[in-house]
């Protein structure tokens, strides 16, 4: 409703000028009346009209804004409009007004634009539930369920609150909520959160939760909650707003005490006015997030720049962030002299081959085709595991207790598979997320960059955890942690190590995004709900990208900086000019205008490359 405001002021200052070129010059207006000195044509009171009602909304702002301690630059436009009308200069009024609505609507219309798609995260909020009664199945919806209702969930649906089995043994993807990036198996008596996918078999699960207080609801909730509470955040020509308005009102003032008369005053008022400082940094992010876009990152509003370019701490989530969400074979452990390596995997490959659970279909992908071969008398147990004839042997493949009875001391503290040949045990097969090849890379560029503390942020078990950050280069690890765990992770970061960026992808993370001063999702392969709560989305598959969008930020505000700090130099030195009496208001209304574009001539930089160091090429 803000940026509608904003943009419906831009559109009545253009009419108004519009209708008062016509007034002016097509229809010859005469004044209606006059009051001293002053004459008031038509024209001249639209104009004023219009300016009087900016002036009181700022003046609004300026009271609200105020209270929280925030000081903008807007009492200079005030100033300025209410002294262009008092010395009846309309066009010198009407200039400063374009580009004061003109600045924040080419802001608004940029944020805008990069916010438009991403809007998902209720829409994968479960709605219906599959509810027995009397062995009947009946369609309700979720916010109906009731503590004690017995439900059903079919292979492949999403839990829809949180419950506990009664009858059936399945395997449950949790990544989204939890970020362990193997699917567990769930028994009769076990726990299911709402959000985790059901695997392969129906099971039926009494409620435990109500939809409100289930997990993934809860998720949903402290989504809304850090979107109520955002960082705090001030822009970045209020900083020189405090000097730059002090010394222009000393240089005003000085002129009126000097010449003794009010237009001096009135003059260097109206090239004083905040035009520059008000455009500087709006055409500065715009040009940024343009060139963050062509880099494949959509960044959804211009203070996500300057945050970005400040950071000092960077959170990463593990599974499908710094890892791929894919397993790979990681090490073949055999205990028969029997078998090789290569033959243990070759049979445990084989007889996966026909199963569709995530090891084993990782375990086939990783094996040499012509390592796979047929196999017979194929038998699957449900949640323990596979078992068929190859080559003439008897292979069984799967939980220890499944797999060799007996062997349970063995203490495998990686994700697993065991094989057994002919009744024998004959080894176990490991499995790791692939790590992106790029991640290292990624985390040392980010310290070059400035990082001061770079940590992980993971639900995975804390042996893979360590494991995974040890090859990323990544030393502060916190593991097994709930979503509600992350926010505070990212709450404990002291004030000296803010801002803190946080990236990641996956329901289970969309809370922490939205904790963090700048939230970044991985959202190549539709991690829709990360998307929604971030500031940014890297829409390709590549976490380097981080990099990408820190070179850009850092950039970013160094030409912003520069270019408002150049407006400020070229008006207080114009400022002295008008000084002299030398510069009537009307001119002084043009010299802001080439001011002006001066400034977007400047903030356009923004669009080009970063340098080696900002990108963290360069070696400190």
């Amino acid at each position: 409703m803000k940026n509608l405001k904003r943009q419906w002021k831009f559109i009545v200052v253009l009419i108004a000028g519009a209708v008062g070129l016509i007034s002016q010059f097509a229809l010859h207006s005469k004044s209606l009346f006059s009051i001293g000195n002053l004459q008031f044509p038509v024209h001249a009171i639209i104009i004023d009209i219009i300016g009087i009602l900016m002036a009181i909304s700022l003046l609004l702002e300026i009271f609200h804004d105020w209270k929280p301690g925030r000081y903008g630059v807007d009492i200079l436009a005030v100033i300025a409009v209410v002294s262009t009308i008092l010395i009846g200069d309309v066009w010198a009024e009407w200039m400063i007004l374009v580009m004061m609505t003109g600045g924040e609507t080419l802001e608004d219309y940029a944020t805008g634009q990069a916010n438009k798609e991403l809007r998902a995260l209720l829409d994968k909020t479960p709605r219906i539930a599959n509810k027995l009664v009397d062995g009947k199945i009946t369609e309700v919806k979720v916010d109906d369920l009731q503590v004690g209702d017995t439900i059903l969930i079919k292979p492949g649906q999403q839990v829809p609150v949180d419950g506990q089995i009664v009858k059936g043994t399945s395997s449950f993807d949790q990544s989204s909520l939890t970020g362990e990036s193997v699917p567990v198996t769930k028994n009769p008596g076990d726990e299911l959160m709402s959000g985790s996918v059901n695997g392969d078999v129906a099971v039926e699960m009494k409620v435990t939760k109500a939809a409100k207080d289930s997990e993934y609801q809860s998720i949903v909730a402290l989504v809304k909650s850090s979107q109520a509470q955002p960082a705090k955040f001030v822009k970045m020509a209020d900083r020189y707003a405090i000097p730059f308005t002090v010394i222009s009102l000393i240089i005003g003032g000085v002129a009126w005490a000097v010449s003794g008369d009010a237009t001096r005053f009135a003059e260097v008022m109206v090239v004083a006015s905040p035009c520059p400082l008000l455009i500087a940094a709006p055409v500065a992010l715009v040009s940024g997030m343009s060139s963050m876009s062509a880099h494949h990152i959509i960044v959804k509003s211009g203070p996500t720049l300057e945050k970005l370019a400040r950071a000092k701490t960077f959170a990463f989530d593990k599974t499908g962030t710094l890892t791929e969400n894919q397993l790979i074979v990681d090490q073949v452990v055999t205990d028969d002299k029997s078998f090789d390596q290569k033959e243990l995997q070759s049979l445990a490959a084989s007889v996966e081959q026909q199963s569709s659970h995530v090891i084993a279909s990782s375990l086939v992908k990783a094996t040499d085709k012509d390592l796979i071969h047929p196999v017979t008398n194929l038998k699957e147990t449900t949640a323990q595991g596979v078992e068929g004839d190859v080559d003439g042997k008897h292979v069984k493949v799967g939980k220890l207790s499944f797999v060799a009875p007996g062997h349970e001391k063995l203490n495998v503290t990686s994700t697993a598979v065991y094989v057994s040949v002919d009744g024998k045990f004959a080894g176990y097969i490991t499995l790791k997320d692939k790590m992106r090849p790029e991640s290292p890379k990624t985390i040392e560029r980010l310290r070059r960059q400035g990082a001061e503390d770079i940590m992980m942020l993971t639900g995975d078990h804390k042996q893979v955890a360590e494991k995974v950050a040890k090859e990323a280069g990544i030393t502060d690890v916190r593991s097994e942690l709930l979503p509600s765990q992350k926010i505070q992770a990212i709450k404990d970061v002291p004030k000296h190590l803010r801002p803190v960026v946080m990236t990641g992808d996956g329901v289970n993370d969309a809370p922490s995004l939205t904790a963090a001063d700048v939230g970044i999702a991985m959202g190549a392969k539709g991690a829709t709900a990360a998307s929604e709560s971030a500031d940014a989305v890297i829409m390709v598959n590549d976490i380097s990208k981080v990099n990408d969008a820190v070179a850009i930020s850092k950039h970013t505000m160094k030409v912003a900086n520069i270019d408002v700090l150049t407006a400020i130099g070229v008006v207080i030195i114009i400022e002295l000019i008008a000084f002299t009496g030398v510069i009537p208001a009307f001119w002084g209304a043009i010299l802001q205008e080439v001011v002006d574009m001066i400034t977007i001539s400047l903030g356009l930089l923004a669009k080009t490359k970063p340098s080696d160091k900002q990108f963290g090429l360069e070696e400190k």
